[in-house]
């Protein structure tokens, strides 16, 4: 396959013009120290999300897609730290927020859905009063009466019954956990929201039900989403893009339907043909051999001690993230 280059990562906005970006990743590093040297968790990472888009994250475990989303969150903790780069939302650099700025950013314009909803919800408090304290916490005391609606309101947006306002996180089934923390992720309308594997604990019926509701959630409120996650169905299902990650980089980004049809980049294209298939009988293709040291990575191409189609440059240039054709970006000597 021969696809000319003609852009690089520093493009990326040209071939959006007519579209908001509402978080530009540029450039984001995050490393962990260690006594025997930096992990480079996420290594010179740069992506967009645009107004009323789902994106989605992927990636094998490790690849520092929750790394990512909780640097946009600035909610890494120590030994990791932010090194470089620029998170941008509505033209605001979160990098450089810090104290009471960075506070009335969250929730406000950007919210978590945590990945195990059960662990994030507090066991002694009735759902509304979590929700209550999120508004209040940001707006103030609220009229009790106008309070109760709104969240009764916030609860019937992700499809709960009104009953579960005054029930205890216990008394809710997996599934109308992860849907609170939803409502509680929307409760001040952000225009970011990062949603991390909300759908990995939960059976393949309610995984549909929770995905339904985020975008369900999308299209009545406008909110971009970055979903994290494994599950390349269900990304298939729900996202409008899909960013692959690989040992901290982004190798490749391109609309969700042109990720399943024309794969570009050997890991996504691994990725893809290891998905099952419930209607060709064919032995799942594995991806061999170890991530590098993320310590110590080699010269050139991250994903060369992998990959199928390894030459001699890819041992020694590592191939920038260019638009090879529109709105399809890849980090690959392949297409050269």
């Amino acid at each position: 396959m021969t696809v000319s280059a003609t852009h690089t990562v520093g493009d990326l906005e040209s071939s959006a013009k007519n579209r908001n970006v509402v978080l530009d990743i540029r450039n984001l590093k995050v490393y962990y120290a260690t006594p025997t040297g930096n992990v480079r968790a996420v290594d010179d990472v740069s992506f967009q999300v645009y107004e009323s888009e789902i994106i989605g994250l992927v990636g094998e475990s490790g690849c520092g897609k929750t790394t990512t989303a909780m640097a946009i969150l600035r909610l890494v903790q120590p030994p990791g730290r932010i090194t470089g780069g620029q998170i941008l939302l509505d033209g605001t650099d979160l990098a450089s927020l810090h104290g009471q700025a960075l506070r009335d950013v969250r929730w406000n314009q950007m919210a978590l859905i945590p990945q195990g909803a059960m662990n994030s919800l507090n066991p002694v408090m009735k759902i509304n009063r979590q929700i209550a304290d999120a508004i209040e916490a940001h707006e103030g005391r609220q009229p009790a009466k106008e309070l109760k609606e709104r969240i009764i309101n916030l609860l019937a947006t992700v499809g709960l019954p009104s009953r579960v306002y005054g029930m205890y996180p216990h008394e809710l089934s997996g599934g109308m956990k992860q849907r609170a923390c939803i409502a509680m992720a929307i409760a001040l309308h952000p225009s970011l929201v990062i949603a991390d594997e909300p759908t990995s604990a939960l059976d393949v019926v309610v995984q549909r039900v929770v995905g339904e509701t985020l975008l369900d959630v999308k299209e009545r409120l406008g909110v971009s989403m970055i979903v994290i996650g494994h599950d390349m169905g269900l990304m298939a299902q729900l996202v409008d893009r899909l960013a692959v990650m690989y040992a901290g980089r982004m190798v490749e980004i391109a609309p969700v339907e042109t990720v399943f049809h024309e794969p570009l980049h050997p890991y996504t294209q691994l990725l893809i043909e290891s998905i099952p298939s419930i209607k060709q009988r064919k032995p799942l293709k594995l991806t061999e051999g170890l991530t590098h040291d993320l310590r110590n990575p080699p010269p050139g191409c991250i994903f060369q001690l992998r990959c199928p189609h390894v030459t001699d440059i890819c041992r020694e240039v590592n191939p920038p993230l260019r638009e090879l054709r529109s709105r399809h970006f890849v980090a690959c000597h392949l297409y050269e």
